[in-house]
């Protein structure tokens, strides 16, 4: 118990979070959060609900550096940068010279005002290598179970749970891992991105939930940081932010071919029919899992609107059926 407690101490000194990146070789990017200070997090696995409770509220004990200088280090290339108002930063650069597919480290140094190093980060950037497809999924009730239409059903799920105790929905880890190694070497996965509303906050709690169920490794676009009293707002978003944090993927690789997984529990079919709108050769196929029964018709409408532009699609309620489609139209080799 008093463990628990010495835990919500605040490391008074400015840290980097820097989060898995992607890109490739001209156009590299890379996201993170600077901190004043923020609580200790170290996860401890355990079926104690007080257990829980108090580590999911650390997740949001933070305060965001504003306005930091920033430097980047991938290589031998320098980069700088400033973190934004609420301690959030983005590089984005051009490689000096042709990088390899695969994972690349990169570190992201905070500066004082004497320009001296008074915080590191590391993290990861992944370039995907020349494959057929690359896949776009949510997360929330599209591979876990979360209840994201009802609010206190939501924060139930985040509080009673931990990472690894979280469920996901049966068979989503056969099919992302079938989609991952299709018409591709076992070495050279076909790329995932992981778009959600869940915010910065939940990043390694998402990590460790992923890595546990033995998902594809893949790089996160999440929503805007919150602080401790914003709590019980988590998961709440507008149409507008998930739909931009989608297209900066398509942006970011032009010539790739993409398919999008989704759920109808809240806007993903409307937000992948107007993806499909614009970008009709980018996206192969749009898998959207029926967890709503009573949008089903409303669905079914935005998924014909979006095979109208020569795009497969699946409404399903058991990934079973999604993985069945998918070797349907060739996706997963039969």
């Amino acid at each position: 118990m008093h463990k628990l407690c010495f835990n919500y101490i605040m490391n008074n000194a400015t840290s980097v979070k820097v989060y898995h990146g992607y890109g490739h070789t001209h156009n590299l990017v890379v996201y993170g959060h600077v901190f004043k200070f923020k609580a200790k997090t170290i996860q401890n696995f355990s079926d104690n609900l007080f257990v829980n409770i108090v580590h999911l509220f650390k997740l949001f004990i933070v305060k965001p550096a504003a306005f930091t200088n920033l430097r980047l280090i991938f290589y031998n290339q320098i980069v700088h940068q400033k973190s934004e108002y609420d301690g959030f930063f983005k590089f984005e650069w051009k490689a000096a010279e042709n990088v390899s597919a695969g994972w690349h480290d990169v570190k992201v140094e905070a500066l004082n005002d004497a320009g001296e190093v008074s915080a590191t980060g590391e993290g990861k950037i992944f370039v995907p290598h020349i494959t057929q497809y690359a896949f776009i999924s949510d997360i929330d009730d599209t591979i876990m179970v979360s209840h994201s239409a009802k609010i206190y059903r939501r924060l139930r799920q985040l509080f009673i749970k931990n990472p690894r105790t979280r469920k996901t929905f049966a068979s989503v880890r056969k099919h992302y891992q079938l989609l991952a190694n299709a018409h591709t070497a076992i070495a050279q996965p076909n790329p995932f991105f992981y778009v959600s509303s869940s915010e910065w906050n939940l990043y390694d709690y998402l990590v460790e939930h992923f890595r546990f169920n033995e998902l594809p490794e893949g790089a996160f676009l999440l929503n805007q940081l919150k602080r401790w009293k914003n709590l019980f707002k988590t998961g709440k978003t507008g149409h507008e932010g998930k739909l931009l944090r989608v297209m900066r993927i398509l942006d970011a690789f032009p010539n790739q071919k993409f398919v999008f997984f989704g759920d109808n529990s809240q806007q993903d079919p409307a937000i992948y029919q107007a993806i499909a709108q614009k970008f009709p050769s980018n996206v192969v196929a749009v898998y959207i899992r029926n967890v709503r029964k009573s949008r089903q018709l409303e669905t079914e409408k935005l998924l014909a609107k979006i095979e109208q532009q020569q795009i497969k699609t699946c409404l399903f309620t058991h990934s079973d059926e999604a993985i069945a489609h998918s070797r349907k139209i060739g996706l997963i080799a039969i």
